[in-house]
């Protein structure tokens, strides 16, 4: 009898769980888990087919199915976050922390919550006011601080540092250099701004509003400390410092005209000056000087009479023995009241004050002397002082002096450059000089395109950097020979432009912008030449201004009424001025001369030329004589016919002779601005008109004046011997030719000549 395997599937019968049943089927039925032996002597079941000993199991269907069609899950990304550590985030743990101590802080500290309190990083104010602030203080240490800064921000800024954008500033500078009295003096000054106070006559106390008049005396009414040592110890010297340095802060800001003109309205700063000048030790010698170079931009701005303590103050600086303080003490005594209309008199100056000035007059230091100049035409600006200084010092030697320093520093010109710098007036950018009739017609003798060749070279020059519109070029080409176009044709405009390029090798066309078409490499001369280079001469003949044609707007001066053309000589010059200007007609002889007795011409008033001043006051009954002095007076003006301007020079048989003779012009130093004499000539120059004028006027004074006469000398006496040196300045300078012909009418008037 056969043994009969036991199905393990038969002993579990019904309580066979599925996954049992799975893992049965993958043990025994799975083709890969058989072995070789197996394989070859049974058949593989079908691949579809679910069967266990032949008979079907529903639960195998089902799972079979499950597995074909299982797809596996879709596998996200994992999103990682950093942990938050003090490493990586410091700021949450610190705003963390701040909400705890928020929310533990008591309640009063609640309620000062959003305001800035000291020490939580308030910067405070600027340094300007933490300097005002320091200096207002009185402490050693804060004005110490507060004074190095001062110094440094004025020396600096003083430019845009000004007294009202920091109210109280100037006012305790001013307190702490009113100080230095309490160094030499038993004294600590009390301002009073109430101008009421009854306490502003006692001795230790100014007035704020109205100055103190009496101020040295109540200085000197005090105890005055023993100075006798010049070793002093350290607390003088610290305080002195601070005191000289709140001197130079002064000093330095007052040179910004808005600090003078408001430091002006304080009488404490007279007070200031006029306690420092009194004061005599040797360790304020810097202090002084800073206290007269502020007087000094103040001067102008006080008008003060010869009995104010300040006045006297500046005579005694002048009297003594260093030269920078006389200086500056001259300087600023001569500025006295100069913003004011009505003249400063100078009056009460000691007589050996003049002496000396006139003394400081010889010696050869140009600051010294300006100086003194300045003071000298200051106090001689009136009759009576000039009567003063007649009788105190030698009017001839000083003078003499005078005139020596009309000559200071000349420098030598050539005798044919007659007219001043103020008549050579540079033409402005694209502007054409246009030629006079005669010039047009001798370029008309050539063809064209010769002729717009020699046009172009007496008008233009080369330069590489400029350039010019073809549409104004253009127009001053045809401007110039329109009006003989009829029987002279000139270029159209485009073979006139081509013709440029031609003339000059390095303009060229070209186009610059938007349809803008401009020559580069030339510009207009500001003086044109004729065909030998030589430059031509200018009309400056002031005629009444009449409308322009819109096609000879492109010349220079063409909207103004100044005559604009050129002259090849003097002589066309003034035949061009006559005719044109003057409208003399003439008479009809062969000659063709001018004449000056048709009914129809009347002489003028005054000369048209340029800037001159001259009248001419002569009636009809005298019209030779006036036709005569006119004629003369405009070939004054008319200059000579220049050389060329090129590297070689050539020079007429006039100016050769010129200069074998020695003539030649002396010119002095004129302000680059203004072009106004300046220096040591102008200052001399005004002294002696003043001089001039006063001896004009002392005769008609009245009795007394005559009386005191007697023992003056007279105009022929103080100018006899300086006659012919005024003449000779009067011919050879020309910047000083109107105040030296003030001098002589002066002088004339009076009978010296």
């Amino acid at each position: 009898m056969q043994s009969r395997q036991v199905d393990p599937l038969e002993v579990r019968g019904t309580h066979t769980k599925p996954w049992e049943i799975w893992g049965y089927l993958c043990h025994h039925l799975n083709p890969a888990r058989q072995s070789r032996s197996s394989t070859a002597h049974n058949a593989s079941p079908s691949p579809g087919m679910n069967s266990l000993n032949s008979l079907s199991h529903p639960a195998l269907n089902t799972t079979n199915t499950t597995l074909a069609n299982y797809e596996p899950r879709q596998q996200y990304p994992l999103t990682l976050k950093p942990v938050t550590t003090p490493a990586n985030n410091p700021e949450y743990y610190r705003l963390k922390r701040k909400q705890i101590e928020e929310a533990n802080a008591p309640s009063f500290a609640k309620r000062f919550k959003g305001i800035m309190l000291p020490g939580t990083g308030f910067i405070g104010p600027n340094i300007y006011v933490r300097a005002q602030l320091a200096l207002q203080s009185g402490l050693p240490d804060e004005e110490r601080y507060a004074l190095h800064h001062l110094v440094k921000i004025s020396h600096e800024r003083g430019d845009k540092y000004r007294f009202d954008q920091f109210p109280g500033l100037a006012e305790s500078l001013v307190n702490k250099v009113l100080q230095v009295s309490g160094l030499f003096y038993n004294v600590d000054w009390t301002v009073d701004y109430t101008g009421t106070n009854p306490m502003i006559a006692d001795n230790d106390c100014v007035d704020g509003l109205n100055g103190t008049p009496s101020i040295l005396d109540k200085l000197h009414s005090n105890i005055a400390l023993d100075m006798t040592d010049s070793v002093q110890n350290q607390r003088y010297y610290e305080e002195l410092n601070r005191i000289t340095e709140a001197g130079l802060v002064i000093r330095n800001m007052v040179m910004l005209d808005e600090n003078a003109q408001y430091v002006a309205r304080m009488p404490l700063v007279r007070d200031y000056a006029s306690v420092v000048f009194s004061l005599k030790h040797p360790s304020l010698v810097e202090l002084q000087h800073y206290a007269l170079e502020t007087i000094e931009q103040l001067c102008v701005y006080y008008s003060i009479d010869n009995q104010d303590v300040l006045y006297k103050a500046l005579l005694s600086q002048i009297q003594g023995d260093d030269r920078g303080r006389i200086i500056t003490a001259l300087r600023a005594t001569a500025r006295l009241g100069m913003k004011f209309r009505e003249n400063k008199r100078l009056d009460n100056v000691p007589s050996h004050i003049l002496q000396n000035i006139c003394q400081w007059l010889l010696v050869d230091d140009e600051e010294l002397r300006s100086a003194s100049l300045d003071f000298l035409y200051q106090y001689t600006s009136t009759a009576d002082n000039v009567e003063v200084l007649l009788k105190i010092v030698n009017v001839p030697a000083l003078v003499d002096q005078l005139s020596k320093l009309l000559l200071f520093d000349a420098r030598k010109i050539p005798y044919n450059a007659r007219r001043p710098e103020q008549e050579e007036e540079e033409l402005p950018p694209a502007k054409v000089s246009r030629l006079s009739d005669s010039l047009v017609e001798t370029l008309l003798k050539f063809d064209e395109p010769e002729r717009s060749s020699r046009w172009l070279r007496m008008c233009f020059e080369d330069d590489p950097t400029a350039e010019m519109t073809q549409i104004d070029l253009w127009k001053s080409y045809q401007g110039t020979f329109l009006a003989y176009s009829a029987t002279h044709p000139h270029l159209i405009a485009g073979d006139f432009i081509k013709n440029v390029s031609n003339t000059f090798n390095g303009a060229s066309a070209q186009v610059a912008g938007q349809n803008k078409y401009v020559i580069r490499g030339i510009k207009p001369r500001k003086t044109p030449v004729d065909f030998d280079g030589r430059h031509l001469l200018r009309c400056l003949w002031h005629t009444n201004a009449t409308a322009s044609d819109p096609a000879s707007s492109i010349f220079a001066d063409a909207d103004g009424n100044q005559c604009i053309q050129w002259f090849w000589n003097k002589q066309g010059l003034l035949q061009h001025i006559l005719s044109q200007h003057l409208e003399i007609p003439r008479k009809k002889t062969e000659d063709n001369e001018f004449d000056f007795n048709a009914p129809s011409v009347t002489i003028p008033q005054r000369c048209s030329w340029s800037s001159c001043k001259h009248k001419i006051d002569l009636d009809e009954s005298r019209r030779n004589i006036g036709w005569k002095l006119l004629a003369r007076h405009i070939d004054t003006h008319l200059p000579e016919r220049s050389s060329s301007s090129g590297g070689t020079k050539t020079k007429s048989k006039q100016t050769d002779l010129l200069e074998e003779s020695g003539l030649h012009w002396l010119n002095t130093s004129v302000d680059e601005t203004f072009k106004d004499p300046c220096g040591l000539p102008l200052g001399a120059v005004l002294c002696l008109r003043n001089i001039a004028r006063a001896l004009g006027r002392l005769p008609a004074e009245g009795e007394v004046v005559e009386k005191a006469i007697q023992v003056v000398p007279g105009a022929e006496e103080v100018f006899g011997h300086v006659k012919r040196r005024l003449f000779y300045t009067l011919g050879h300078n020309h910047v000083l030719r109107d105040y030296l012909g003030d001098v002589l009418r002066s002088l004339a008037r009076s009978g010296a000549y």
